[in-house]
């Protein structure tokens, strides 16, 4: 009796199963955590995954942002075909996802041993996910594409940035964010940027806006802080999902997740455009297009296919990290987008806006800088257990011996 009590507080002792970015490390029948191949948070290894995202997230972002301004200038004036743009590439993930490890891999596979591991997640539960996201989404993306088309490029890029204020606030509500000194710094910061351009927003002056009367950019700036907010619980509802719900944080259920509920948020943006009547302006609208009908139909296939690539690395930052880094990454496309505003459409680089960008680029890094030293907290505390695993498995081996002798 001694002895097998003393077996199983070694073979609990030993498995120590460290902080990791996939899968909520669920224990198998037998009460023990199965072991697989994973990449422990903090790690070379996870920070290269991280920065590959954020570099789907930054490029997909910015050239979206960038195709779907040329859609407009160049004569594009359909905003449920803006909007359907944000979410009709979703077919565009079965291409990755068949590439996916399958679940079915064998033992020691890393996210598809993982994945074969969990239970499946309910039905219900996951139509209930994708059609609540799916909605809100379609919603979103409207009023996104109603903002883009009454503010310039720049601004609009800039003040979208209250979306992190706005996610600090689900974060916390939803999903138990915990806030360091360096955490609530980047939001204040950040903020702070896109309040800055608020304020002198009148001095923008770029032809983009400059034909438009004062009421239609003060809607564009409303439009665009009531859409951040909204992206804002998007995302946290998304985090919430990948916890309660799917419990399982692999490539295939990223790619799954954000497959339908874009294709749901697709439904609701081709509702729109055939219920406002707008899909009648279509053929007019592609042959008044600037440069013809080829280069319509490439401007919104291209803006769909960045919307995709951007989503993609950003629903993998939330199941990998948290919503509010995610979100955090995307407002580091800041900097690039009005630079590049600059050079294709002529807006203005003012001294708020570099301003603003400065700000925004010392917010992320301070950002950046704590999960820096949350990881170097992890690898010391891992030292440190691993130290007390061993004398603890002595002692273990040693009550075996004494038990034996006994």
């Amino acid at each position: 009796m001694s002895s097998s009590h003393a077996q199983e507080i070694q073979l609990q002792t030993i498995i120590g199963v460290p902080e990791l970015e996939s899968g909520d490390g669920k224990d198998s029948k037998d009460g023990q955590k199965a072991p697989t191949r994973r990449t422990a948070k903090g790690s070379v290894r996870w920070w290269i995954l991280v920065a590959a995202d954020m570099l789907m997230v930054l490029c997909g972002g910015t050239v979206a942002t960038l195709l779907i301004r040329l859609y407009y200038n160049s004569g594009g004036n359909s905003k449920w075909m803006s909007t359907l743009t944000q979410s009709g590439g979703a077919p565009l993930l079965l291409i990755p996802l068949l590439l996916a490890p399958p679940p079915t891999s064998g033992p020691g596979s890393g996210e598809g041993e993982e994945e074969r591991r969990q239970p499946a997640p309910a039905a219900s539960r996951l139509v209930a996910v994708y059609l609540g996201i799916g909605i809100l989404i379609g919603f979103d993306n409207l009023m996104y594409a109603y903002a883009l088309q009454y503010l310039p490029v720049s601004t609009f890029s800039l003040v979208a940035a209250t979306q992190l204020a706005f996610n600090a606030v689900t974060s916390w509500l939803i999903n138990s964010q915990r806030f360091t000194a360096l955490i609530a710094n980047s939001v204040v910061v950040l903020t702070f940027a896109a309040a800055l351009l608020g304020v002198g927003s009148s001095s923008d002056g770029t032809s983009s806006s400059s034909d438009l009367p004062r009421g239609k950019y003060a809607a564009g700036f409303v439009l665009t802080l009531a859409a951040s907010a909204t992206f804002a619980l998007i995302l946290s509802l998304l985090e919430l999902a990948f916890v309660k719900v799917v419990r399982a944080r692999t490539l295939r259920w990223v790619l799954t997740v954000q497959m339908h509920t874009n294709l749901v948020a697709s439904a609701v943006s081709v509702l729109g455009l055939f219920a406002s009547g707008e899909w009648r302006t279509i053929p007019a609208e592609m042959a008044a297009f600037k440069d013809g009908r080829a280069r319509y139909v490439l401007t919104l296939v291209g803006t769909a296919a960045a919307w995709q690539a951007a989503l993609a690395g950003q629903v993998r930052l939330i199941a990998r990290v948290s919503s509010l880094f995610a979100n955090a990454t995307g407002t580091v496309q800041l900097p690039l987008v009005p630079v590049f505003a600059v050079l294709l459409f002529g807006d203005k680089m003012t001294g708020i806006k570099a301003v603003a960008m400065l700000m925004a680029v010392w917010g992320f890094l301070s950002y950046v800088y704590q999960h820096y030293l949350d990881g170097r907290r992890a690898a010391a505390g891992k030292a440190a257990g691993a130290g007390a695993q061993f004398k603890c498995c002595v002692c273990a081996e040693r009550t075996v011996d004494e038990a034996s002798h006994a």
